[in-house]
């Protein structure tokens, strides 16, 4: 214990930096869409709309350090609401923690995708997921690992017997169970020249509270993960196990739990493995203010393992214009048995419909992104 009161408190008692550093930036952001299954869309042409303005806030101080972003989507989906927000603290060149709303270290990071929808592990909680708890990192030359304690995702409300809120930027467990007390870890070995390698394994447990039954059921996820980089070329690749196990209320199933974000809940099946793959190609190019194009193409397979459920998987091939500060994606995102693609979007990723086929959307996002670091996204 005395360790770990240490660690907490340690950068309160290292004073290297004498003046205060803090910048503010962010982006905004619009979308075009074509969908497959949206008749009244097809009569207009599409639709152009708003997409985010979002803030972000970085600040560093006698050795500690602040990291936020805040974002406001429409009322439609979700509002306003944080996507992080961690102070953190700089051992040494290697070594870092984190307290509050951070990234869950699991799997390809930053993220497990190219493109701008991300690849099917967002959707199901395990791509670009940021969690409220404390965690340490250790990056070497050769090795890296990350340890990490959340003690729930990001919660507005106190108490056990509060529903957790889908108005969030990560997909968590809502409704009826929330996450509690979740341990992970993340371990990376960094190898070759020529072709430079990531090898990683990712792991993550912890408890799933029933308001109901106020019982705690157990959810666990592992990911064998694998990054190469070769001169423009980046190819990354991961298998993914995932259980579930609530202790729901009588009648209610245990074969799929209740996820949302953006403001809408969905069922996801409570057992599965993933599949995905993702490359890119970075071609620099002079045209006018455009400096680089990065084509690339996301896949991902979700094997369902309860009994009539159909899988669901998802393919996404597009193109990545820099040009100054601005980002444009531009993408043709297709998936089957998807919620987000066509369909009833409550048990797509749950239980599925045999009779659906593959559906598709075309989307440009246009994006600027100001000051700070440029970060897409």
């Amino acid at each position: 214990m005395k360790k770990i009161l240490l660690l907490l408190f340690l950068p309160f008692l290292n004073y290297a930096q004498d003046k205060p550093i803090v910048d503010i930036g962010g982006a905004l952001r619009y979308n075009y869409l074509y969908t497959s299954w949206n008749g009244d869309q097809k009569d207009i042409g599409g639709d152009f709309v708003y997409d985010i303005f979002r803030v972000n806030a970085e600040a560093r101080y006698k050795g500690v350090y602040l990291n936020a972003e805040y974002r406001e989507y429409s009322p439609a989906f979700g509002g306003g609401f944080m996507k992080s927000g961690w102070m953190g603290y700089s051992f040494n060149e290697k070594e870092d923690i984190h307290i509050g709303l951070t990234q869950v270290p699991f799997g390809i990071q930053e993220y497990n995708s190219f493109n701008w929808f991300f690849n099917l592990t967002y959707y199901t909680g395990l791509e670009d997921d940021h969690d409220m708890g404390v965690k340490y990192m250790n990056k070497g030359e050769k090795f890296e690992y990350q340890l990490a304690f959340f003690k729930g995702s990001e919660l507005f409300d106190l108490g056990g017997a509060s529903e957790v809120s889908s108005n969030r930027y990560a997909y968590d467990i809502v409704g009826r169970n929330k996450e509690i007390n979740q341990f992970n870890g993340k371990f990376v070995y960094k190898t070759g020249e020529k072709f430079k390698h990531r090898i990683g394994l990712s792991a993550q447990y912890g408890g799933l509270y029933n308001i109901d039954t106020k019982e705690v059921g157990n959810h666990s996820a592992f990911a064998l993960h694998h990054e190469v980089f070769h001169k423009r070329w980046n190819l990354k690749t991961s298998l993914i196990t995932a259980r579930h196990n609530p202790i729901n209320a009588l009648g209610q199933s245990r074969e799929v739990v209740q996820m949302g974000a953006y403001g809408f809940p969905y069922e996801v099946a409570s057992d599965y493995e993933m599949y995905t793959a993702a490359i890119s190609y970075n071609l620099p190019v002079s045209l006018g203010p455009i400096s680089n194009l990065k084509f690339y193409n996301d896949f991902g397979y979700m094997d369902k393992q309860a009994s009539g459920f159909k899988n669901t998987a998802m393919n996404v091939t597009g193109v990545l214009v820099m040009a100054g500060d601005m980002y444009i994606y531009v993408d043709y995102a297709a998936g089957y048995n998807h919620s987000w693609f066509g369909g009833n979007f409550t048990n797509e990723l749950g239980e599925g419909n045999p009779n659906l086929g593959w559906e598709a959307r075309f989307n440009i996002n246009f994006g600027y992104y100001f000051l700070t670091d440029n970060k897409s996204r």
